[in-house]
């Protein structure tokens, strides 16, 4: 019991001192506490605006991209065991089967206009492909209402063969057949890639193409798209299907992603390191201005732990002083650009406005870091004072 009241008594003690200490140099420990304040919002908001470009790019690339492909060894035909499988999957919100091919796309030249041509990967559906694919209702409409000998091109590659509503295409397939198909609409996604390159036609459409009834597989929309790989995995551990999940075709866009943002957070929290230096400054000058006063505590019984203590504190108020400045302007920027998002050219990005994401576990790693290194940078200070000798200044 004794012992327990002599720590509470130190810690009341090295609390009454910090304090004190703190109420002395007020205009620098405003401007530490902003200094930190500054970095960790920026970090916040960095990380913020960061998320919901990813969001954005992800969400764009996936209207009109299946979450899950499962693509049968061999074409077969349409497997009705694995479509009962699937109607009754929890994790399955819609699939289609679906043909895929490549091929040569020519608008031929008239009505003053020249001739335009593009490759194209091209993806036979049928009209659940509107349940599976999340573009504008409008376009949705079009896609689900696709007639035989029918086209709905990306808008990019509209622009790149100059073909229109309307317009007839031909298309030279990867077999050497030819067909010819009319436009019945365009789609845009946001994500320039998909948009320059994919097209959509009616199942029957390809399969006519390809003389076959068979299929190259299906293509499935998921409630949940993280669980892409497992759902995969489980439908086809007993079947013969290849599994391909949305992460494993975009895996460099998304690897290129989560370095990015790995980039942006360490040049950011340097603000936050050299906000930390500035905690050690002002307790190194501290320490140096309170010598006597140190060696004075020191003579009377003071232990190093409790002179430890004490600057510990002070960093410890400066750094949790810093931290809640610094979360509350940066979830105040993040709210703003919430309401009112940053404009991006939309002939560069494949969003139009940068969007944001708070996540808490970015709050949770930001406010850590920056407690964990305005702690290390009290330390050092912390451990001088409670190194000097009592003797040799008093004397």
């Amino acid at each position: 019991m004794p012992t327990v009241r002599r720590a509470e008594s130190e810690t009341a003690l090295a609390w009454s001192l910090a304090r004190a200490h703190l109420g002395r140099r007020r205009t620098q420990n405003v401007l530490t506490i902003l200094g930190i304040a500054v970095g960790v919002m920026a970090l916040i908001a960095a990380l913020s605006l960061t998320n919901g470009f990813t969001r954005a790019l992800v969400d764009a690339t996936l209207r009109a991209s299946p979450h899950l492909s499962l693509t049968a060894f061999t074409p077969v035909d349409r497997d009705r065991e694995l479509e009962s499988a699937l109607k009754a999957d929890p994790d399955v919100k819609a699939f289609t089967p679906f043909v895929a091919d490549k091929g040569l796309l020519t608008r031929p030249a008239g009505d003053g206009r020249r001739a335009g041509f593009d490759f194209v990967t091209l993806f036979g559906v049928t009209p659940d492909a509107a349940r599976v694919l999340q573009l504008q209702p409008e376009e949705s409409e079009v896609l689900a209402t696709l007639k035989s000998g029918q086209i709905m091109l990306g808008s990019a590659l509209s622009r790149s063969i100059g073909a229109f509503p309307g317009d007839e295409l031909r298309l030279l397939n990867s077999t050497q057949r030819r067909t010819t198909l009319r436009v019945a609409g365009v789609f845009t996604t946001g994500n320039y890639l998909i948009d320059s390159a994919y097209a959509f036609t009616a199942l029957d459409t390809l399969q006519t193409l390809q003389d076959t009834k068979t299929i190259t597989g299906y293509q499935l929309r998921l409630h949940n798209p993280d669980l892409a790989s497992q759902v995969g995995l489980r439908l086809t551990r007993v079947r013969s299907y290849s599994p391909l999940p949305w992460q494993d075709i975009y895996g460099t866009l998304l690897d290129q992603l989560s370095l990015q943002k790995k980039v942006i957070s360490f040049v950011v929290f340097l603000i936050v390191i050299v906000a930390a230096f500035g905690i050690a400054n002002v307790l190194t000058l501290a320490v140096f201005e309170k010598t006597q006063e140190i060696a004075i505590l020191r003579a009377i019984g003071a232990t190093r732990s409790l002179i430890t203590r004490v600057f510990l504190l002070e960093g410890l108020v400066l750094g949790l002083g810093g931290l809640v400045v610094g979360n509350l302007l940066g979830l105040g920027i993040s709210a703003y650009f919430t309401f009112r998002p940053f404009q991006l050219p939309g002939d560069l990005y494949f969003v139009t406005s940068l969007p944001v994401e708070v996540r808490w576990t970015d709050l949770l790693a930001v406010n850590a870091m920056g407690l964990g290194t305005t702690l290390l940078a009290a330390l050092i200070p912390a451990r001088r004072a409670a190194g000097i000798e009592p003797a040799r200044i008093i004397r």
